[in-house]
């Protein structure tokens, strides 16, 4: 259920407002136990993934990191490596 939760900071470009976004609908998913709320819990689900966004942005624009930022590109072409060699589709 949390696979889609990326490492977010240091990375070049920076982390879009759909990203941040995601993963906060993620982890919202993960801690309520429901990918999709019933009626009567929508708006709290909702509401929470808005305010856990927001301070996850807010995280983000604060840290500060010495290390160069990472390429994107290049490291999700390391994760799709490690994938292929832990599922044996290499």
């Amino acid at each position: 259920m949390c696979r889609n939760i990326r490492t977010l900071h240091n990375f070049e470009p920076h982390a879009t407002s759909a990203e941040v976004e995601a993963a906060a609908l993620q982890y919202v998913r993960k801690i309520s136990g429901s990918t999709k709320p019933s009626k009567d819990n929508e708006e709290a689900f909702s509401e929470a993934v808005h305010e856990i966004a927001h301070i996850t942005q807010h995280l983000l624009d604060s840290l500060v990191s010495h290390a160069p930022a990472k390429n994107r590109e290049e490291e999700a072409a390391k994760a799709r490596a490690r994938s292929a060699v832990r599922f044996g589709t290499a």
